[in-house]
C-alpha cells in the first residue's frame, strides 16, 4: 500500500465521505480520533477503542515527550508497539500543550522554551524538535509546530503568530522530509491559523498550499469563541485548503458541533470529550447529554440510550452505572467511556452513511432536533 493516499468517494452539498489509505490501515471519512494523551485512551483497552468503530487515534507529543520520553519510546520499538494499537496514529506537534500547560514559556522565532508541568525542567520545543520527537514515536499522521494566540488577541497579534506558524510549517517541512524511513512511511499535515478572520486565514492557507502537505487542519478554534463564532470561520476556511487532501479541525468536538462541521467540509475530528465525560459521569445520548450521578438514575432499569447498540447499553442499566460513578469504582469509568466512543463513532457512520445517500440535510436537522430534545 501506498504512503498515503486520500479518494473522496460521495459529496453532499460541502460535506464529503472518503477513504484514507496508510500502510497501517484504512480510515473511513468523516473521522473521529479518540486522544490517546498518554500513550493510552483513558479507560480503555487498544482492542475495545478498535471494537467502538475507530480507525485511528491521536497521541500527544508534550506529554509523551516529557514522560516516558520520545527516545524510550523509541528504544521500545515505537508508539504502536508500546501501547499495543497496531493502526494509524496522529500526533499533535505539542505546540498547544506547551502554551496551555506550562507555566513559563519564552516564545522565539527558534521555538518556544517551557518549564514542564510535570518537575519544572525546562525544555526547547522547535519545528524541529517536533519533527524528530514525533519521528520517534513511530507516528502516522505528523503534525506540523505551530503557534496558538487566543481569538481575543489584537489582530495585529494574530497576524505575527499566524506569520511566524507558516515559517515554521516551513521549517517542519524540512525537518519532515529529512525523516529517512519514517517520511517515506507517514503523513505530514500543516495546521492553518488566523484566529477568526477571515484573511488572515486566506493568508495562511495560501502559505501552506505553497508549501505543500498531505493533509490541512484547521487550528485555533474550539478555544472558547463559541459554535457561531466557530461555525462561521468553517463557512469559508475549509474551502481555502485543497478541496483533494483532508480537512482535520482539531480539538472538535461536541457531537453537534461536529454534524455541523461535516456539513462545512470537514473530514477529520478529534477531542477529549467522549473519554474525559464518561470519567466525570457525563453520558451522549441520542437525546442529548446525561449526568449519570442525578438521583433520578438510581433505580433507572433503562439502558443509557435506548437507541444505542453498543455493548454497554446491551447489558448494564442506568441504575448500576448510577451506582458505580456515585461509588468512585473504576467500571463506572471504563463503561461510561466505553459508551461514548461507541456513540461518537456510530454518528461518524451515520454522517458518513447520509453522505453516501445525498440525505444529509434531512439527517443533521433530526439529529439536532432530538439532540436539542426539540424532536
Amino acid at each position: 500500500m501506498s504512503r498515503f493516499e486520500f479518494e473522496i468517494h460521495a459529496t453532499d452539498g460541502k460535506a464529503r465521505s472518503g477513504t484514507i489509505r496508510m500502510r497501517r490501515g484504512e480510515i473511513r471519512t468523516p473521522a473521529f480520533m479518540p486522544v490517546g494523551t498518554a500513550a493510552t485512551v483513558k479507560a480503555m483497552k487498544p482492542q475495545d477503542v478498535r471494537a467502538s468503530g475507530a480507525d485511528i487515534i491521536l497521541g500527544n507529543t508534550y506529554h509523551l515527550m516529557l514522560r516516558p520520553s520520545a527516545e524510550r519510546v523509541d528504544r521500545l520499538g515505537g508508539l504502536h508497539k508500546f501501547m499495543g494499537w497496531e493502526r494509524p496514529i496522529l500526533t499533535d506537534s505539542g505546540g498547544y500543550q506547551v502554551m496551555s500547560l506550562s507555566e513559563l514559556t519564552k516564545r522565539s522565532e527558534e521555538g518556544i522554551v517551557f518549564k514542564s508541568h510535570l518537575d519544572g525542567s525546562r525544555h526547547l520545543l522547535s519545528p524541529e524538535r517536533s519533527m524528530e520527537i514525533q519521528r520517534l514515536l513511530g507516528s502516522d499522521i505528523v503534525m506540523a509546530f505551530d503557534e496558538l494566540v487566543p481569538t481575543t488577541s489584537t489582530r495585529e497579534v494574530q497576524a505575527a503568530a499566524m506569520e511566524r506558524s507558516m515559517r515554521w510549517a516551513r521549517r517542519s517541512r524540512a525537518g519532515f522530509d529529512s525523516g529517512g524511513d519514517h517520511a517515506a512511511r507517514s503523513a505530514l499535515f500543516g495546521i492553518q491559523q488566523g484566529a477568526l478572520d477571515e484573511g488572515l486565514r486566506q493568508a495562511s492557507a495560501d502559505a501552506l498550499l505553497d508549501i505543500g502537505f498531505d493533509g490541512y487542519a484547521i487550528g485555533g478554534l474550539a478555544v472558547g469563541e463559541g459554535q457561531d463564532a466557530m461555525f462561521g470561520v468553517l463557512d469559508y476556511a475549509p474551502g481555502q485548503l485543497d478541496a483533494a487532501r483532508p480537512r482535520y479541525l482539531m480539538g472538535v468536538g461536541k457531537p453537534d458541533d461536529i454534524v455541523g462541521a461535516v456539513e462545512r467540509g470537514v473530514d477529520m475530528f478529534d477531542c477529549v470529550l467522549p473519554t474525559r465525560s464518561g470519567r466525570t459521569g457525563q453520558a451522549f445520548t441520542a437525546n442529548g447529554p446525561i449526568n449519570i450521578r442525578n438521583a433520578r438514575f438510581a433505580e433507572d432499569q433503562e439502558p443509557v440510550d435506548p437507541a444505542c447498540g453498543c455493548p454497554v447499553c446491551a447489558r448494564w442499566t442506568r441504575a448500576y452505572l448510577h451506582h458505580l460513578v456515585r461509588a468512585g469504582e473504576i467500571l463506572g469509568a471504563m463503561l461510561m467511556t466505553e459508551h461514548n466512543l461507541h456513540f461518537y463513532q456510530s454518528l461518524m457512520a451515520d454522517l458518513r452513511a447520509a453522505i453516501a445517500k445525498g440525505r444529509l440535510t434531512g439527517f443533521a436537522a433530526q439529529f439536532r432536533a432530538n439532540y436539542r430534545g426539540e424532536g
